[in-house]
């Protein structure tokens, strides 16, 4: 398996990414039960699963400072 870009991560909408980052944690989350209970044979996954929560999370914060960077100009312009 290919490590995801994060050109994928901005393609997916608001509620995909949210719905990603929920599933990429829960994927960790099983990971770390499969180390504990000495099941885990593929350690690398752990590697691409941080990578990958890393890139929504980045990718999620980018679009909230746009957001407010955007609310926040009308705002600055009508006060002058």
């Amino acid at each position: 398996m290919a490590l995801p870009n994060v050109s994928d991560a901005r393609k997916l909408s608001d509620e995909e990414l949210s719905a990603a980052i929920v599933e990429a944690k829960q994927k960790l989350f099983n990971l770390r039960l499969q180390q504990a209970t000495r099941r885990l044979e593929k350690t690398h996954e752990f590697k691409h699963t941080r990578r990958w929560i890393a890139q929504l999370l980045t990718v999620e914060t980018e679009r909230q400072r746009m957001t407010q960077a955007s609310a926040s100009t009308p705002v600055a312009q009508e006060e002058e």
